[in-house]
């Protein structure tokens, strides 16, 4: 029984040992073959830098798109850049296809100087360590990714806001080799070369459409530059803007036209409601321009905010010609009774003047002429009623009463125009939102 175990325990070491001294000699020869890659490699120059030109590929895969922002005109991202390139200064053969090495690799070797041109803001993320990839094949290929957040800027036109779309782009390239040495190229082609999982998105108001890539030379002073640029389309969302901006701008015209079915002698009601809603456009239009930057030139949504406040003010405009129009009425009808109680006065006269010359009695017949004309005055027979009096609804004259001709042609014009505006409106602007979507 002792025997077999001290057999067992030897047979147990003899393996550790094996497996111990296989360990020890794999660590040696990649140790080995670190020393020799870097024995002799200068990282200041370029691979192909006896003249011939570096072709570094990329492509990006994207884990979180947003926000982006309307007042300051740029969107944020964070992604895991990575890049691809050959230097046959690294070439190796042993027992391994692939170094898969640390971030401390990648100052001793050469690696693209590559910039982001359009970039606000760029964080290569270090937390719990430098956040970096990087490997090298036996034929000297090298894969560098690294994770980064970058802000840049995205210029929009927001003529057809809020249904508009934009094409935010992302440039980047060498920023001191010229495309004589540098090159840069999109590894998986123009369609896949950039992912942008859906579940990544973090978008509030807009639509991640798709990506268009392309390949550049930007041209300047100091030489020509290899560029390459990725376009995020982006659809901004129009449910926001329908709940609070144009329901709200479409109740508001609609109430100003209940004013039209109100009666005109109702002075009080119908001023109040014209000024309310006067008041309620103008609140909403400044709300409305708080979430856009100070752009010079008029919006969608400013067109359609300046008709609906336009059709609140035609309404109060509208009561005033009411208004107007019947009080010049009531004071037609005061002068034309006037002289018919003048009128009156004087065959009243005329026949108290017949009386007279009948009478034999001069002084009583002129105490009854004077008496007369005192009592034919217009003030006294049938005073007339003043038109649209505080808070009276139903005027005492019942000709003045009733629906004014010009509320009669309003409630017909008014809701008929505003409804082929929104017709024209919403026509014109969606169709133009579905031909300008990415397909």
């Amino acid at each position: 029984m002792a025997v077999a175990l001290t057999f067992v325990v030897f047979v147990t070491w003899i393996g550790l040992g094996n497996v111990w001294g296989s360990e020890k000699v794999y660590s040696d020869n990649i140790t080995r073959i670190l020393d020799r890659l870097l024995d002799g490699y200068d990282n200041r120059l370029r691979p192909s830098s006896g003249g011939g030109v570096t072709e570094v590929k990329t492509d990006i895969f994207v884990t979180s798109f947003g926000p982006v922002s309307d007042i300051e005109m740029e969107y944020t991202m964070d992604m895991f850049f990575r890049q691809m390139w050959v230097d046959e200064r690294l070439k190796f053969e042993g027992p391994i296809e692939i170094l898969r090495l640390n971030n401390r690799m990648v100052d001793k070797i050469w690696t693209p100087d590559t910039f982001f041109r359009n970039s606000r803001k760029s964080i290569s993320h270090n937390m719990t360590t430098p956040n970096k990839l990087f490997r090298i094949m036996q034929n000297g290929t090298v894969l560098y990714t690294m994770r980064l957040t970058i802000s840049a800027e995205c210029p929009m036109r927001l003529m057809d806001f809020p249904m508009d779309g934009h094409a935010c782009p992302l440039k980047f390239g060498s920023y001191a080799y010229t495309s004589s040495e540098i090159i840069f190229t999109w590894r998986k082609g123009l369609i896949a070369s950039v992912d942008c999982p859906k579940e990544s998105m973090s978008l509030l108001q807009y639509d991640l459409m798709g990506q268009n890539l392309s390949s550049e030379i930007f041209r300047s002073n100091t030489g020509h530059y290899s560029v390459q640029v990725v376009h995020f389309l982006l659809q901004r969302k129009l449910g926001y803007y329908l709940i609070q901006t144009y329901i709200p701008l479409i109740m508001v015209v609609v109430l100003s036209q209940v004013s039209f079915w109100i009666n005109k002698e109702s002075v009080p009601a119908r001023t109040v409601a014209g000024i309310t809603t006067v008041l309620t456009m103008t609140t909403l239009s400044i709300s409305a321009r708080q979430s856009l930057p100070k752009v010079a030139y008029a919006t969608a949504m400013d067109w359609f905010i300046a008709v609906c406040f336009a059709f609140v003010a035609l309404a109060l405009i509208e009561f005033a010609a009411v208004n107007y129009f019947a009080t010049l009425e009531a004071n037609r009808l005061k002068k034309k009774r006037a002289r018919q109680d003048k009128l009156e006065a004087l065959a009243t006269i005329t026949e108290d003047d017949d009386t007279i010359s009948m009478d034999s009695n001069p002084r009583e017949g002129l105490k009854r002429r004077n008496h007369s004309v005192s009592c034919s005055e217009p003030g006294d027979n049938h005073p007339m009623q003043i038109f649209l009096q505080q808070g009276s609804a139903f005027p005492q004259n019942p000709k003045l009463a009733g629906t004014s001709s010009i509320d009669t042609y309003a409630r017909v014009l008014f809701p008929l125009t505003f409804a082929l505006f929104n017709l024209i409106y919403w026509y014109i602007y969606l169709a133009k939102d579905t031909m300008e979507k990415p397909r």
